[in-house]
């Protein structure tokens, strides 16, 4: 007898229900396209003093509705409330978050795909990519390079062609391997959007945030942007931050591919999702991304020639603009910026509510073992800096860098994470427990630069705690310079 879609969830089968299923909510009920036209075409009358009053409003960590984000959206031209815009976006994101900034990396373990995204270097009619998948062998290898750098932090990032019981492999595998300096603490995942049952099998692995884009929500776009394979049903991706939620897996993270259409569209957009999982299930995502088209070889989109041209392709200021506005709607949720993006706008972007990076990565499958960067990763990136080179341009910025993974392990996550942080009570935590993963890095992969530098702003921001968590957090430095590791609050 066939199984039913409630029994295929439950055993993880692939296949996903159709829409209209009573257990699956349907399109209409996270997104209408006429309704975010009609909010950018009245955004878009809005006056620049409308625009102003409305930064005055979002410095209160209130956030912003999806009709004030299309407006301040609408202000790419107007460099004083640009600058405006990004101060405010510096203020909330220190008063949730204070300075830091957590650091992980992508460990691509595959680079098969089912899918044939105009955009990505992956793609299954890309007949210049060699395709590699990693043995567990091979990731170990990986994750012990990654380790010696310094890294606690990963992002799992796998094909859509990859069984699923190869990722939960690597989960383990990752959490197993161990070198004389420490190990990889939290691994988060960004895979094909799975069914419940698969879900439940990543929260029993050990998770911590499930990343996935829906990458455009204009579903036109979306359609010929993906054009064959299981990423095609539009549906299914929209509603994957639904299946994670009902299994349980109360951190989720999502973005959009900036560039494929209009970005003031698909920001709204993005903020109408938020909402809505905020509204369904009390759980809003926990981090949104901001990756940007970046050339890709072997794609129609986006290869060296082709991206040039892009009707899409966002300025420098429209994506600061983006990243500012991001901060300000979303006041509680990390914003995340990766190595696509330059060296320069990195640095600037520090100071503009982004409160994770990826540092020192390779989106080439095996990258992190090679003596040099190749062309097979799935997008160039454009900040080649090591680790220990961005760890010190973060301090150079009056930024604490952090490999923090205590919230997770500690059960803060979910609604548990929200209550701490709306009040601004996760300040207990987030400078502390920064500050002793910083003296962490300082004491076993630091270069005599860094380490110096590291121990001069460390002293000053410990200054600043409260005289209780200020005596409690130097004894637990005291404790990491005796030898012990992986100290938290």
């Amino acid at each position: 007898m066939p199984k039913t879609d409630a029994e295929k969830a439950e055993v993880g089968d692939p296949t996903p229900p159709q829409i209209g299923d009573p257990r699956s909510p349907q399109v209409g009920d996270i997104i209408s396209e006429p309704a975010i036209w009609e909010m950018l075409e009245s955004a878009r009358q809005a006056g620049p003093e409308h625009a102003r009053a409305l930064v005055a409003r979002a410095r209160d960590c209130k956030g912003l509705t999806p009709e004030e984000t299309a407006v301040l959206l609408h202000q790419d031209r107007q460099p004083e409330i640009l600058a405006d815009i990004m101060a405010a976006a510096r203020e909330v994101k220190e008063k949730i978050y204070g300075h830091r900034q957590v650091f992980f990396a992508p460990l691509y373990i595959s680079n098969y795909c089912a899918n044939n995204c105009l955009y990505c270097a992956y793609r299954s009619e890309n007949r210049e990519l060699p395709r590699r998948r990693l043995s567990l062998s091979d990731i170990t290898d990986q994750v012990r390079s990654l380790e010696e750098q310094g890294h606690k932090r990963l992002l799992l990032v796998a094909g859509e062609a990859d069984p699923f019981e190869n990722v939960l492999e690597a989960l383990r595998t990752i959490y197993a391997t161990r070198t004389r300096q420490g190990e990889i603490r939290r691994v988060n995942v960004n895979i094909a959007p799975p069914t419940v049952g698969q879900f439940r099998a990543l929260k029993q692995v050990g998770i911590g945030t499930y990343q996935c884009f829906q990458e455009t929500y204009h579903q036109e776009t979306y359609r010929r942007m993906h054009p064959s394979g299981p990423k095609a049903d539009y549906a299914w991706r929209l509603t994957v931050m639904d299946r994670a939620l009902q299994a349980g897996v109360d951190d989720v993270s999502t973005g959009v591919l900036l560039g494929l259409f209009d970005y003031r569209f698909d920001v709204t957009a993005l903020i109408v999702h938020g909402q809505y999982l905020e509204r369904r299930y009390r759980v809003g995502p926990h981090a949104v991304s901001v990756p940007r088209l970046q050339v890709a070889h072997g794609t129609p989109l986006c290869d060296e020639s082709g991206l040039e041209g892009h009707p899409h392709r966002l300025t420098d200021d429209q994506f600061k603009l983006v990243v500012a506005v991001l901060r300000l709607a979303l006041p509680y949720a990390g914003l995340i910026l990766t190595t696509r993006e330059h060296p320069r706008l990195r640095d600037e972007l520090l100071l503009a509510g982004v409160s994770q990076l990826s540092a020192g990565s390779h989106t080439e499958v095996g990258g992190y073992t090679g003596s040099e960067r190749s062309a097979a990763g799935q997008f160039e990136i454009a900040d080649i800096r090591s680790l220990d080179e961005t760890v010190r341009s973060v301090l150079e910025a009056g930024q604490v860098p952090s490999f923090c993974t205590a919230c997770y392990r500690c059960g803060r996550t979910g609604e548990h994470i929200m209550e701490l942080i709306k009040p601004g009570d996760i300040q207990a935590y987030c400078l502390p427990n920064a500050l002793l993963t910083l003296k962490e890095y300082l004491l076993d992969y630091a270069s005599p630069e860094t380490r110096r530098l590291g121990e001069e702003r460390l002293a000053q921001w410990l200054g600043r705690l409260p005289q209780s968590s200020r005596e409690a957090t130097e004894t637990r430095l005291r404790r990491l310079e005796g030898g012990e590791r992986d100290l938290f609050f």
